[in-house]
């Protein structure tokens, strides 16, 4: 390549940086003025921030905002604009509440079905519904080589680890598996060979799982919640009447599975088919998430052993996974109490909607009384990080960076050159304080290995921001933006498309958030109904 369009190539990515900057901080003020729901100046500053950096998703963001402010005309015109401008996503902006007050207009019809249009032309390129096609016992073969090649091109071109790619041999390793899928006897046997496949590259947020036939069929749950502690298998919860006349309470031990020791079971049943980003996520995982899973026509038989010794062995059924969702208690979004010593106490256990921010802002003057806050967000596995962002706002009167990010530039024409394509990376948008709430006394964080996804991010700016101490056990080590694709015969797939490092650049995926203060539950604790994590936070605050 010529010097000279080395150095324009140069001199065009420093504008680009410059001009990224600039629509970051008008991005970041107009998520301030949404907070506040001074919804015109948000949709008046992402405009701008459009104009600077164009990407559809802003002027999207805009209409919503003129719509929630009232101003259906300006947030049709810009919705329109957003479509002109290659905005397509016409599944979110049906079911977008935000846009509501347009669904009366006589141009929502026309403008929706434009958008379905673009939305159908554009999948042909990367989700055709050519490989979408339905579940059936066994699919052909030609189906089931088209799906593994989707997966492995996806993951050549998307995922973000490069280097996991390069470890692996990634082409090699399709070569190795074409022969086992071509050898699958059914539906169920191939979805089982491509989720090995995609365990192999060791990430949380990528992987493949198949349609709910399938899942309801051979991934069935039992009504139990399981945990490895101290290198015990113990049960943490019982939801089935038969178990509890039986005497497994929390606690019990696991010890064997049909006659086999308890983790050679495990490892040999289960963790072939675990995607994880760390040990302790993939513990999690095999010993908790997905300990016991299998034919729902099936009960393994357990073997127990109390906390007096008695040993004894019992059939544990499985169910469905909408049964288990029926069954199984439900876990409130925003739980909050207060504590001796008026400590409030606040638990954040899922950002998959606004529930939990909506519950914390809608408690705040309570909370604001306290002495002292614990947010526990130890069972929060994840959802919107801009949920965990809006609480975060409240701790501080200064504007804070939730850390950086980086993803894949692929170029072409680079490798045409025989040139490196470089990732992409940049600072995460700058978050301002929600001057309308402010917390700014003591603040302390508990966390475990089941706090994943959007919930590290929460913990990652909360340890940037250096607002308080992170106590308990390290996170699950595992975030980024899945890229989602159908596979054929009903299946789905997931590829990890964006890494987030400290602002510094130090990375914590594969490791987890460290706490300042590690805890971590013992046996014992578990078996007295000890909350260790809580007390040595406590015990922190009083310090």
């Amino acid at each position: 390549m010529p010097r000279r369009l080395i150095l324009a190539a140069a001199l065009a990515a420093a504008a680009s940086a410059s001009l990224a900057q600039t629509a970051a901080d008008l991005q970041m003020q107009a998520n301030m003025a949404f907070a506040s729901r001074d919804y015109e100046r948000a949709g008046t500053l992402l405009e701008q921030s459009f104009e600077r950096q164009p990407q559809p998703a802003q002027l999207y963001n805009a209409a919503c905002a003129y719509a929630l402010g009232g101003q259906k005309e300006q947030a049709m015109r810009t919705l329109q604009r957003a479509l002109a401008n290659g905005f397509f996503n016409a599944t979110l902006a049906e079911k977008d509440s935000d846009l509501a007050a347009l669904h009366g207009d006589p141009r929502w019809p026309a403008l929706l079905e434009q958008m379905k249009q673009k939305e159908v032309l554009e999948a042909r390129l990367f989700n055709s519904a050519a490989l979408r096609s339905p579940y059936r016992d066994d699919l052909p073969e030609d189906e089931k080589v088209a799906g593994l090649s989707k997966f492995w091109s996806e993951v050549k071109y998307n995922f973000v680890y490069t280097d996991t790619l390069k470890e692996l041999d990634w082409d090699k390793l399709y070569l190795e598996t074409l022969p086992k899928v071509r050898a699958t006897k059914s539906t169920a046997e191939y979805y089982r060979v491509l989720i090995q496949l995609g365990a192999r590259l060791r990430d949380g947020h990528t992987g493949i799982w198949g349609a709910d036939e399938l899942l309801n069929k051979d991934w069935a749950k039992p009504l139990l919640k399981t945990r490895l502690v101290e290198g015990k298998v113990l049960v943490d919860a019982v939801f089935d009447p038969e178990l509890v006349a039986r005497g497994v309470v929390r606690g019990t031990e696991i010890t064997a599975v049909d006659g086999e020791p308890v983790k050679a079971w495990a490892e040999r049943e289960i963790r072939p088919y675990v995607s994880a980003s760390s040990e302790h996520d993939m513990n999690q995982r095999v010993y908790g998430y997905q300990f016991l899973q299998g034919p729902v026509d099936v009960a393994p038989r357990v073997s127990f052993r109390t906390a007096a010794g008695k040993v004894f062995d019992a059939p544990v059924k499985r169910v469905s996974f909408q049964e288990y969702g029926k069954l199984a208690p439900k876990i409130e979004a925003f739980e909050f109490r207060m504590l001796p010593g008026n400590v409030a106490y606040v638990a954040l256990n899922s950002f998959g909607n606004s529930k939990a921010a909506d519950g914390f802002l809608a408690a705040f003057d309570q909370i604001a009384k306290s002495q002292a806050l614990i947010i526990d967000v130890r069972n929060n596995g994840g959802g919107n990080s801009g949920e965990g962002y809006r609480v975060l706002s409240t701790l501080t009167d200064k504007t804070y960076v939730p850390g950086k990010w980086g993803t894949r530039d692929y170029r072409p024409t680079y490798r045409a050159w025989q040139m490196a394509n470089p990732d992409h990376e940049e600072l995460d948008t700058p978050r301002g304080p929600d001057m309308a709430h402010q917390y700014s006394k003591p603040v302390v964080v508990l966390t475990s290995a089941r706090t994943y996804s959007a919930a590290e991010d929460f913990a990652l700016a909360f340890d940037i921001m250096q607002r308080g101490q992170i106590i308990g056990e390290a996170t699950g080590g595992s975030t980024g933006q899945p890229l989602f694709f159908d596979l054929p015969g009903g299946g789905h797939a997931r590829i990890c498309t964006r890494s987030v490092t400290y602002p510094d650049g130090r990375v914590w995926i594969g490791k987890g958030i460290a706490p300042n203060v590690t805890v971590a539950p013992t046996v014992a604790d578990i078996r007295k109904g000890r909350d260790t994590v809580l007390e040595a936070a406590l015990a922190s605050l009083r310090k």
